[in-house]
Parts: C-alpha cells; sequence; structure tokens
C-alpha cells in the first residue's frame, strides 16, 4: 500500500485555519460525494476491519453540516462563548500535504471539566480521581454545546482521504500523551468514523436519541394519517391549545433575523437556560456573529403574544436535516414547547422536504410525537489501563442496554401497526 506525507499540527483558535480550507475537509461538495479513493494505509495498522470501514468512510455521501462549518465553529469562538477561561480550550488538530494545504482537520479542544458535551462521563471522572489519578485536561472532539451527529474526522475529498482519516485517528492519542491529558473523547460522530476508532484502539460508546424521519408526507395531516388514532387525537389537542391564549407562530430566516429579533430570543435562552443548567453557555454576541454568516441555514421559530414575542426555538439547516437546537420562553402555555419545537420542526421539514428532525438530546417525551429512538455514538481512548479496563467493561454492559431500550420504544411507538 501507498503512503502519505503528512504534516500533522494543532491551531490554539479556528481563526488561524483559513475557512476555504476547513470547510473543504469539512463540507465538501455539498450533496455530492468523495471521489473513488485508493485503499492506502498510514499509522498503527487496524487490519482488515479498519479497511472496511474507512472503505465505507469514502463512500459517505457528504451532506451539509452546519455545525462543523467554520461559519459555525468560529463564531463560537469569537463570540467568546468557547474560550479557555470557560474551560473550552481549542487544540484543533490539522493535516497538512507537502506545500502546505489543508487535507485533514479535527474539531479538538482540550476541557478542564465535562459540561456541555451531552455525554456523560463525570461518573469516571470522579473514580480515576478518587483513586489518586487526574482526569482533566483530556481532550473533546466535539461541536461544543451541540449534540448532534456528524463527521468528526474532516477529511478533503480524494484518494488520500482514508489515510488522512486513519493519522488524525492515531495522532489524537500522540497528542493526549504529549499534553499530559487523560484521554480522547469522539462524540456524536458517524457510525463508519465509530468504527474505524473502535478498530484502532477507542473504546466504543452508543447513546439514544430521538429523530423524526419523513415518509414521504406531502403534508403534516398526511404524517398524522400514519399514526395511531389516539396519537394522532392527542397530537392535534396539543396543537390546538398550545395557541389557545392568542399565540401566533412565526418562521424567521434570512433578513427576518434582526438584532431586535435577536435580543428577544437571547431573552428566552437566559430565562430558561438558567433554570435548566444553571448557566447557559452562549454569550449574546454569538447570535450576531452566527446570524451574520448563516442566516440562511437557520430558522427561529417565534411565538407572539399581544404584540409581543414570548418564546421561540433556533434550529439550524442542513442539506437533509433540520437540527433542533434549543428553545427558551418568558410566558409558560401548555404545550408550547412541544408546539415550537417538534411540531413545527416537522411541518417545516415536510414544507421544504427534508429528510429528517433531530430534536436534540436525550426526551422519551419525543416519542410519542413521532420521533424515534436512534442510536448514536462516542468513541474514547484512555491512557491509564487500569481506567481502560474498567470503563470498557462498563460499556460493553450499556451498549446491551441502550441496543434492548431503543428496540422496546419502537415497539412502543404512536406509528399504526401494519
Amino acid at each position: 500500500m501507498a503512503s502519505i506525507e503528512l504534516t500533522l499540527r494543532i491551531a490554539n483558535s479556528i481563526g488561524e485555519v483559513a475557512a476555504e480550507g476547513w470547510d473543504a475537509c469539512a463540507n465538501p461538495g455539498v450533496g455530492g460525494g468523495p471521489a473513488p479513493a485508493d485503499r492506502t494505509n498510514c499509522g498503527n495498522g487496524g487490519g482488515a476491519e479498519a479497511a472496511t470501514v474507512i472503505s465505507e468512510l469514502s463512500a459517505l455521501k457528504t451532506d451539509y453540516n452546519p455545525f462543523i462549518s467554520h461559519d459555525f465553529l468560529s463564531s463560537l469562538e469569537e463570540s467568546g462563548s468557547v474560550r479557555t477561561r470557560a474551560g473550552w480550550q481549542p487544540m484543533h488538530l490539522l493535516a497538512e500535504e507537502t506545500g502546505g494545504r489543508l487535507v485533514g482537520a479535527v474539531p479538538c479542544y482540550a476541557k478542564s471539566h465535562s459540561r456541555g458535551e451531552y455525554v456523560f462521563d463525570h461518573g469516571w471522572a470522579e473514580a480515576y480521581e478518587r483513586a489518586g489519578g487526574r482526569y482533566y485536561p483530556k481532550l473533546q472532539v466535539a461541536v461544543p454545546f451541540t449534540p448532534a451527529t456528524g463527521r468528526r474526522l474532516l477529511a478533503r475529498p480524494g484518494p488520500q482521504a482514508d489515510a488522512v482519516r486513519a493519522a488524525l485517528a492515531d495522532a489524537l492519542v500522540d497528542v493526549c500523551q504529549r499534553s499530559d491529558a487523560s484521554s480522547v473523547h469522539v462524540n456524536f460522530l458517524t457510525e463508519p468514523e465509530w468504527r474505524l476508532l473502535g478498530a484502532r484502539g477507542y473504546l466504543a460508546r452508543t447513546h439514544q436519541q430521538f429523530h423524526w424521519e419523513n415518509g414521504g408526507y406531502a403534508t403534516f395531516d398526511a404524517f398524522l394519517a400514519a399514526l395511531a388514532s389516539r396519537k394522532r387525537k392527542t397530537i392535534r389537542r396539543e396543537r390546538a391549545d398550545a395557541l389557545a391564549a392568542g399565540i401566533s407562530v412565526h418562521w424567521l430566516t434570512g433578513s427576518d433575523l434582526t438584532e431586535g429579533v435577536w435580543d428577544a430570543f437571547f431573552n428566552f435562552y437566559m430565562e430558561t437556560g438558567s433554570r435548566k443548567w444553571g448557566r447557559p453557555y452562549l454569550t449574546r454576541e454569538f447570535y450576531s456573529i452566527v446570524s451574520a454568516r448563516m442566516r440562511d441555514r437557520i430558522l427561529l421559530v417565534m411565538a407572539k403574544r399581544n404584540g409581543r414575542w414570548i418564546a421561540g426555538a433556533i434550529n439550524f439547516i442542513g442539506s437533509d436535516t433540520l437540527y433542533g437546537r434549543h428553545w427558551g420562553c418568558v410566558e409558560h402555555h401548555p404545550f408550547l414547547h412541544f408546539e415550537l419545537c417538534y411540531y413545527q420542526a416537522i411541518q417545516y421539514a415536510i414544507e421544504h422536504k427534508l429528510g429528517r428532525v433531530e430534536a436534540g438530546a436525550q426526551g422519551e417525551h419525543k416519542l410519542s410525537r413521532g420521533y424515534l429512538p436512534t442510536t448514536t455514538y462516542s468513541a474514547h481512548y484512555i491512557l491509564d489501563q487500569a481506567l481502560r479496563r474498567a470503563v470498557d467493561d462498563f460499556l460493553r454492559h450499556e451498549r446491551a442496554y441502550v441496543a434492548a431500550a431503543g428496540a422496546e420504544l419502537v415497539d412502543a411507538g404512536p406509528f399504526r401497526k401494519a
């Protein structure tokens, strides 16, 4: 097998990386797929299994994912939402070929805590530190505050892409060792990446979210017709009750996203986030910056009563997916959360012919509203062998539980039985 020469380095800010180069790796050829790749090998082996899953990665259709774009990640950093003082020190891993062209990248951060990740390892940290170890810093490969699946080993399409991914996977371990971190954690990656990392010594973890899949519905009523009668009636009642107090719902995107609208939404975010998380993660500046760069990829679903905005939910628009992120309100009305976050998202996806809605982490209450259990993935490389063995044993049991729970929930889904 041929190999390639790469220079691997760390960027301490995504501002150090040209947007064109990053996005050529993150979202290349939106809607298309990478060119067929020559099967090359780079790094620490991996064998036939690694070769198989690398082949699958090269064959994947590359859909636009807003969260791994330079625009989104730089908005987090420039707004101060992600910074060293907040416990997120950027350490983006870059792979460059001879001549300096960027051919691979990994969004990576040194973390001094485990907040804002949605994959919970607090128990691992507590156990390790009780035994005399030091869990933090750790390396976190993720989109901060964003539990949405997407590629994490970003490679420019071409015959070198497979080798670049393998090199990035192995280099993360090397960076971990050199930076005196305890571990590497790769959250919400794609399943082929998950299996690739598993073949290269990472521990495999599964989780569960609830996603809505578009069955080719022409209207929201066509979607309701696919549900059991009782579920159908419940949703119709909830939608009516949500707007009963004279509330109107508005879809805002593009030029509709004015600073006044963002002021109102940030007020919702702070009001609800302070109760839910204790300290909201995103700054007001984030919304202004990301709106200037991505306004046509953002959908705000806003509720108005008596002439003022009272609640809203923010969504980001991918090639085939609507990603629901967070919501907030300053008035509480029955079922308004379900209407803005779930039903309006389904309606928007149907009208814009999107394939799915990802409504964020957790929430079995989504099941009865048409969102079905979906497996998500993370991978973990732990340097300390004793901790690694304990976590590996835990994950074997956890994966079995996640699989069994998912199968049980599918059977309890709201759709009419054939």
